[in-house]
């Protein structure tokens, strides 16, 4: 069945040829004990490992069962020795961190056997060595001869055909080398057993044949083997070896477990790169959060605002940064000057034009909706405001003067970002309105002079609330000239302010910004409801001036100046009189930031034709998401700040993954002996790559763990001092997918990083790796 044609082994290093076989050539029964003996350095080893796949011959030919080795793969002679070979040796050679059933089974799985069959054939190989009990205890519990006799059920298990055992007893005692020898002897009733031996006596007690080697020669063999055999060139296909993945995690698993310390002070100093990018991306995550909580909780309130002109932030960036319509490289290489056309500031103002046909579509799609909490119209109409001083003269109240403005938003908004300061109450109906004051409880001297108070530092809440004023309308407001055929303003104060037909408005309450509000959004002086702007645009709209101003034959000239104007002019007259149903501006309310997205998507609709495409730029409507602008500056500025520091903390990450592979690298040194062992039962170089891969995949998930564990755990400390100190809840806030990912990432560093000692590993010589102490 086992043929040596031939065999010659050479050893070359630099410029000396060792020749440790000489054209041997033997023949092997299927069944036979056979000794090889010798002298130190005769061959005996050499021909041993030859014999086993372990080490490769230089010319010659080893036949098995008539079919040439000469054309063998490293994937074959791994299969020859997983399933046809089972090896004994003299230092036992057992995986020290795994225990006796694991040492046996090993063989077994690399042959790709079923769990509960390896499990039968395991017991059953301890059994016949007598050491079924044992089977859980590990190789350091055990005595020599002991482990020795585990070494035999390794062998034997995967039931091979031939049995090599170099120097057997060559670390036992006298009567323990006796019951090394009968298991031998009772194997090679039904294999071919070779053992390797100085021992004589034993050689002559229990071997069938003995074959006496010297100088890398047989020189004599008791009982040669002469029959022919058939030879071939085919080779027969062998089950191939694979080491599946967990099984490497299991011998990577056992090994660090047996060097904790180590693993566990690798796995921390790996997982400081971990921590600062996890504290990195905590942080920036809880920002995230805080503003995408604010956006919600606080400026998802603030409105979309559509103006009759709205300023173009992007186009003014592009025009400033010169990339407005810029296709060149920058810093060309050509001699040459290119010419373009800056954008004017006109050119960056767009013009919304706001009409009917829009504010019906905002009121069909939008207002009424559960998408908003109001919609508010600004009509840019002038408001005819009286006032009496304490000495009871009547004077006007110029709108510039106070500050009077529409209120923005609902009841429920404004009170959320301003206080109602003592004494005061929101508005109930349209006669009331509201002063605004700053932060410091502060008006201008002229707005305090416009209320109609004396010059003074400071005034009780008591003598503004309460106070009343006098809203004119155009008809008592401008009085028709029939000599000049203009309207005049009414010089007659006192009747108008006495007018049934005035309205007599009074200060309910005093606003003043909250501390903690997002922004101040409205100017300080009087405001008023939307209640107050519809009934003045009511009654002005119906007032003689208007009319007379909107009569065909007067659009080309001023009611009020006598004098021609364009249709431009004629727009603005009317919009000021409060002839004009159209819109100067528009703000819409969401009651929440989802629907804020949704408002914009109905917006942005309008500005698209039936076919898809957008509309000419004159035609479309552009908006202003005060909310999206705030938070969009601030997550740019976030994101920028978490990628400088990120980069800085990868540094340490790519630092520490450096040290786990150089850690690994001692761990294949520490292993060499353990990476022979396995090559001798079958591993092939990818499943020993495959082992301490694992070993570094299983230090960086470690790594990644304990990184991520410890930056949630100080996250807890930390933001209890950032809440106590700057009222920002949850700071860092890491979020599972960001820990997933780090864990992932610090499995993939330390993969790489194994890579170099993984393939050392992998490349080692099997033969040089057993000799290894």
């Amino acid at each position: 069945m086992l043929v040596l044609k031939n065999i010659v082994k050479d050893y070359v290093t630099s410029d000396i040829v060792v020749h440790a076989l000489r054209n041997v050539n033997l023949k092997f029964r299927r069944n036979e004990f056979v000794s090889i003996v010798g002298a130190s350095g005769c061959g005996k080893t050499t021909t041993l490992n030859i014999v086993g796949g372990l080490d490769r011959y230089t010319s010659g030919d080893l036949i098995i069962e008539g079919i040439s080795t000469k054309d063998y793969t490293d994937s074959d002679w791994d299969a020859y020795r997983n399933h046809r070979i089972g090896f004994v040796f003299q230092s036992y050679n057992l995986i020290t961190h795994l225990d006796i059933f694991s040492n046996v089974e090993l063989s077994l799985t690399l042959s790709g056997v079923s769990k509960s069959e390896r499990k039968r054939l395991v017991l059953d190989a301890l059994e016949k060595v007598g050491l079924k009990e044992y089977a859980y205890k590990k190789p350091n519990q055990l005595s020599g001869g002991q482990m020795q006799r585990v070494a035999i059920a390794r062998a034997l298990v995967n039931d091979p055909d031939i049995v090599l055992a170099d120097e057997p007893t060559g670390a036992l005692d006298s009567v323990t080398s006796v019951q090394v020898m009968d298991i031998l002897k009772e194997i090679a009733k039904d294999k071919l057993v070779i053992m390797v031996t100085h021992n004589m006596p034993l050689a002559e007690a229990y071997s069938t044949r003995i074959i006496t080697f010297k100088d890398g020669e047989v020189i004599s063999d008791s009982d040669p083997y002469e029959e022919e055999s058939k030879e071939t060139d085919k080779k027969v296909p062998q089950k191939r070896t694979s080491m599946n993945f967990l099984t490497a995690i299991k011998l990577s698993f056992n090994n660090l477990k047996t060097k904790l310390g180590r693993t566990l002070i690798t796995s921390i100093a790996g997982s400081i790169g971990i921590v600062g990018v996890a504290c990195v991306l905590a942080v920036s995550s809880g920002f995230t959060n805080y503003i995408d909580g604010m956006q919600k909780d606080e400026l998802s309130g603030f409105p979309i605002q559509i103006n009759t002109q709205t300023i173009l932030v992007e186009e003014i960036y592009e025009n400033m940064s010169g990339m407005e319509g810029n296709h060149l490289p920058e810093f060309p290489d050509e001699n040459k000057i290119y010419s373009y056309q800056p954008i004017s500031m006109s050119q960056l103002i767009h013009t919304n034009p706001l009409s009917e046909e829009y504010t019906d579509y905002i009121k069909q799609n939008i207002e009424g909706t559960d998408l908003v909490s109001s919609v508010t119209y600004g009509y840019g109409l002038n408001i005819n405001i009286l006032n009496m001083n304490s000495e009871g003269n009547v004077y006007k109240v110029s709108n510039s003067s106070v500050g009077w403005q529409q209120l923005i938003g609902d009841e429920e908004f404004i009170l959320s970002q301003y206080d109602l300061l003592r004494n005061g109450k929101y508005p109930t109906d349209s006669s009331e309105v509201l002063l605004v004051v700053d932060k410091y409880n502060r008006l201008t001297n002229s707005q305090i002079a416009a209320l109609g108070y004396e010059s003074k530092s400071e005034y009780s809440f008591d003598e503004i609330i309460g106070h009343e004023f006098k809203l004119v309308t155009n008809n008592d407001y401008y009085k028709y000239n029939s000599e000049k055929n203009i309207y005049e303003v009414n010089k007659d104060l006192d009747s108008m302010y006495n007018s049934p037909n005035s309205k007599t408005l009074k200060i309910s309450g005093i606003l003043r910004v909250k501390k903690d509000a997002s922004s101040a959004f409205m100017d300080n002086g009087i405001v008023y409801t939307d209640e107050l702007m519809t009934e003045m645009l009511s009654n002005a709209y119906e007032s003689d001036v208007v009319i007379a101003q909107m009569k065909e034959e007067n659009k080309e000239y001023n009611v009020l100046t006598g004098k021609p104007m364009t249709e431009s002019s004629l727009k603005n007259q009317l919009i000021s009189l409060g002839g004009s149903k159209i819109p100067t501006s528009i703000n819409i309310y969401p009651v929440s930031f989802e629907s804020k997205e949704a408002i914009t998507t109905i917006l942005d609709k309008y500005n698209l034709n039936e076919d898809g495409t957008k509309k000419p730029s004159k035609e479309q409507i552009v908006y202003t998401d005060l909310a999206a602008s705030v938070t969009n500056a601030m997550s740019t500025m976030i994101d920028a700040i978490k990628i400088v520091l990120v980069v800085f903390a990868s540094i340490s990450l790519i630092v520490s993954s450096v040290m786990i592979g150089i850690i690994t690298y001692v761990s294949v040194v520490e292993r060499t002996k353990e990476i022979g062992v396995l090559r001798s039962l079958g591993a092939r170089k990818k499943d020993i790559k495959r082992v301490f891969s694992a070993e570094v995949l299983i230090i960086g998930f470690a790594a990644g763990l304990i990184g991520v564990g410890f930056t949630y755990l100080i996250s807890i400390p930390a933001n209890q001092i950032v809440l106590n100190l700057a009222q920002i809840p949850n700071l860092a806030a890491l979020k599972i997918t960001d820990s997933i990912t780090l864990v992932v990432i610090s499995m993939i560093l330390t993969f790489v990083a194994g890579l170099i000692p993984s393939n050392v590993a992998a490349k080692k010589d099997p033969v040089v790796a057993l000799r290894t102490e």
